[in-house]
């Protein structure tokens, strides 16, 4: 393996880690024993367990923005799922929510925002995120805001394990759990 090929590796074990157990609860031993390195490396590699969490925030944003810049590229006028690229990236969003580490890894992202650079990656992230959508979908401020807000509907959504398909969503589902 090369290093750059370990470096993705440990960041792949570190997600996985991260997303169960945050960046206090997670053991640098234990991402270094699945990628099969030693724990100095790892800290060789990424110098902090917290450098490293912020590489996963980071990597963890970057999948999310090519999801979202694919579904915009692929979109057709004529496409039979949505009507709109800022549909398409919707659609593509609520297919990748299936992808619980992910969803976890999110939501232990802004818990750890009361960390000062936690929350700077954080805003980075999602600075980046929101400057794409709306340069891919060419969408009003409007339905931006509305494509956000949804999105962070959804994720609750998964969170809580909503059951179907996040497509078949409503507000009324959550409503039927309380």
């Amino acid at each position: 393996m090369t290093a750059d090929e370990r470096r993705d590796a440990i960041v792949a074990a570190a997600t996985e880690e991260f997303a169960t157990g945050g960046l206090v609860g997670a053991s640098t031993e234990v991402i270094a024993r699945r990628v099969g390195v030693s724990q100095p490396y790892v800290f060789q590699l990424f110098g902090t367990k917290k450098e490293l969490f912020l590489a996963v925030v980071a990597s963890c944003f970057s999948r999310i923005i090519l999801v979202f810049e694919n579904a915009a590229a692929r979109w057709t006028p004529d496409s039979e799922e949505c009507d709109t690229r800022l549909g398409a990236m919707g659609l593509a969003y609520k297919r990748l929510l299936a992808d619980r580490t992910l969803l976890q890894m999110q939501l232990q992202s802004y818990a750890a925002c009361s960390d000062s650079d936690v929350r700077a990656a954080v805003r980075e992230g999602w600075g980046r995120l929101y400057r794409g959508v709306v340069a891919d979908s060419g969408a009003s401020h409007e339905e931006i805001h509305q494509f956000f807000a949804e999105g962070m509907l959804l994720n609750l959504g998964a969170a809580v394990g909503l059951p179907g398909a996040a497509r078949d969503w409503t507000l009324e589902m959550f409503e039927e759990g309380a």
